[in-house]
Formats: C-alpha cells, structure tokens, sequence
C-alpha cells in the first residue's frame, strides 16, 4: 500500500535514455551543418568546362573583317591551391570585353569566384582584400576554357591582376598578373 510520501520510481535509465538520444540528434545535426559549410566532397570533383570564344566575336569577325584585340594577358600561378592556365583580357569588335581562361585548372571548393584585383600580383589573400577588387562571377568550373564579361566601367590599368577567390573561407586559390599587350 502507497502512502501520501512515497513516489512512484521510474524505470531505471529512463532519464539516460533520452539523454542519449538528445546527444545522437545534436551530433547529426552538427555533422550536417558542418558538412553543408565545408563541403569536403568538393575537393575531390572537378566540373570541367569548354567554352568557345564569344560567339558575337565570331560573327562579327567575319561579317566585318575585325577581329576581337587582346588587351592584357598572363600565367596562373597557386597561392593557396595549385592554380595555372593563361588569363586573357580582349577587347570585341562590338566594344564589350571578355576575360577569357585557356588551359585552366585549378583547385575545387565551397563558393569559387573569378575576382579583376587592383594590383599588379596578389601572392596572398590580404592583397586582394586590402587592394579591393571586382567580382566577374563564379567560377564556372575546375578544368577547361572558359569567358567572364568584364564590365565597360572597369578601368583596366587599375585592376592587373585575376584571382581566384573562395569567398566561403577568403582564400586565394590562384593569381594571374595580367601584362598588356
């Protein structure tokens, strides 16, 4: 028989239980988030790219005799991850400019940008934040050929130098000095 004072005992290891449990949740959801973050799988794909030259380029070179002029031009070298390939800048008949990587490669990572930075070189990551810079786009991928308009405003003697940047983690995967032409 109960009286007034005693208490009904619970199973034993109930509270653990489900402290247990508790503890396995916030680790998946910790690994989850960590993973969304860092992206590990990312180091290991490449997406490969084969853009031809701008096609209005094209077109016009043969309807009008004009062919697109290379205004600046230089080699990848790696800062933080191996980088290398060429980075052209020309000029369209049409007057647009493009940014044009051939023979690229580089690194894979969370949030990959193609960055126009004011300095001639930039070796580290503090270069490219201290110097400024203008964004052309993300990386369209780790391998190949590839185009970013340059926007008409962009005074090109101020900006010499392409990176590119992880904006996730601020690293600088690679620069190319560009030398005029």
């Amino acid at each position: 028989m109960k009286t007034k004072n005693q208490s009904i005992s619970h199973t034993p290891g109930g509270h653990s239980m489900n402290r247990r449990k508790l503890i396995i949740a916030a680790a998946v959801l910790v690994v989850a988030i960590g993973w969304y973050l860092f992206r590990p799988e990312l180091i290991f794909v490449s997406r490969s790219v084969n853009e031809e030259f701008p096609s209005s380029a094209a077109q016009q070179m043969t309807a009008s005799n004009a062919s697109p002029t290379m205004l600046s031009q230089g080699r990848f070298h790696g800062v933080s991850h191996e980088t290398k390939g060429v980075a052209a800048l020309y000029q369209l008949p049409d007057g647009k400019r493009v940014l044009r990587f051939t023979e690229f490669e580089t690194s894979n990572g969370p949030d990959v940008q193609v960055y126009l930075v004011a300095a001639a070189d930039a070796s580290d990551n503090e270069t490219v934040t201290k110097a400024g810079f203008i964004h052309l786009g993300a990386l369209k991928g780790t391998i190949g050929d590839q185009n970013y308009d340059v926007p008409a405003d962009v005074e090109l003697n101020t900006y010499q130098a392409v990176t590119i940047w992880c904006r996730r983690f601020g690293v600088n995967f690679g620069t190319a000095p560009l030398q005029h032409s």
